[in-house]
């Protein structure tokens, strides 16, 4: 069974309401959609969202890299062929993670529809009981994201992580104003998104020691590795890094420094599934507890996430959270409460609906 076709679609999914982090306020969420299609007329498909100021790549290059420079390269490969595909695109371009990881999607989900196999089961099989999500809550007034805490928590979720990383001082007050609101039984995650210097970051974590945060993510830049070491040392909660690692050999570099505690994986940074898979093995070598993140992936990127958090026993959380932050996504993901199914179905076990793509392509 070989490639015959590749589509591409940039299309942007309206969100619910606007996506305020440290360094971008989003009203709607640009992605890639790609289709890959078989000779025997099998479709997986895959989803690139691009970050310029994570992966480096704008919408439009990422559009652009995929149809004239990945694509064509799949045509007459098998879609099993996951690693001299990735060494081919390798070495065609540098980088580019998500370009790569909305091919390397699409060729999970057809790995699976050919044999009939969910791809948590072609990766490890299933590691945990269920998927539990927590809700991401973006950057607000203190007493706006206290009120969305305490709303979502009356629904079910055990899990609240906030965006953070403006000022040390107003951070201090969000992180306060979220706990006092959600009580002491609820986990609360707070995520700086490379906001803070080092020395905001030591102030925010030392007048938060109350607040019980499991952990605090990515505080300062991505190459800052030595402050994040610092960091670490002398916190007293763990210290995740995000925006820092993108490949295995960043990883590296950051085992051999001490300088993180925990690794948030996103498809996205890491190219794709495949690459995914060596950055969860090396960091179970090495103790570091994982989470597979979002970059607010519709249905595709999500359930792509989840297969991969399911397989592997060292991811022990996961922020499958896209679904829940658009109007109209396109398929159906099954949240019941605050945990992710993930069906028997083969592939990545949803229907794609190939109309609304076409409604929301830009080109």
């Amino acid at each position: 069974m070989k490639i015959k076709k590749v589509d591409v679609y940039a299309a942007r999914l309206p969100l619910k309401e606007p996506f305020i982090i440290s360094y971008v306020r989003l009203d709607d969420m640009p992605t890639i959609f790609t289709r890959i299609e078989t000779d025997e007329g099998l479709v997986g498909w895959g989803e690139a969202v691009p970050d310029q100021n994570v992966t480096g790549e704008t919408w439009e290059s990422t559009y652009q890299i995929i149809k004239n420079e990945l694509a064509p390269m799949l045509i007459d490969q098998s879609p099993f062929a996951v690693d001299s595909i990735h060494n081919m695109f390798n070495r065609k371009i540098y980088g580019a993670p998500s370009a790569k990881a909305a091919l390397d999607i699409a060729l999970y989900d057809l790995m699976g529809k050919i044999t009939g196999q969910p791809v948590y089961q072609l990766i490890g099989g299933k590691s945990h009981e269920q998927l539990q999500v927590p809700q991401v809550i973006s950057i607000k007034d203190p007493e706006e994201m206290a009120k969305d805490a305490r709303d979502y928590v009356a629904s079910g979720f055990r899990n609240i992580k906030i965006k953070v990383g403006t000022t040390a001082a107003d951070d201090i007050v969000r992180i306060k104003a979220v706990r006092q609101a959600i009580g002491k039984e609820v986990q609360l995650r707070v995520d700086a998104n490379q906001g803070w210097s080092r020395i905001e970051a030591l102030k925010v974590i030392r007048e938060t020691v109350d607040c019980d945060v499991d952990w605090y993510e990515q505080p300062v830049k991505e190459h800052d590795l030595k402050s994040l070491k610092a960091i670490k040392e002398v916190s007293h909660a763990n210290i995740m890094i995000d925006e820092g690692v993108h490949t295995i050999h960043d990883l590296v570099y950051v085992v051999e420094m001490g300088a993180a505690d925990m690794l948030n994986i996103k498809l996205m940074k890491s190219g794709g599934i495949y690459p995914a898979l060596a950055l969860a093995n090396l960091a179970e070598a090495c103790n570091m507890p994982c989470q597979v993140g979002s970059m607010v992936e519709s249905a595709i990127g999500t359930m792509a996430g989840a297969h991969l958090a399911m397989s592997r026993s060292i991811i022990e959380t996961n922020e499958m959270v896209g679904p829940l932050m658009f109007r109209k996504d396109v398929a159906i993901v099954h949240y019941n409460g605050d945990t992710i199914e993930l069906s028997n179905a083969p592939g990545l076990g949803i229907k794609v609906d190939e109309d609304y793509i076409k409604e929301i392509t830009h080109f």
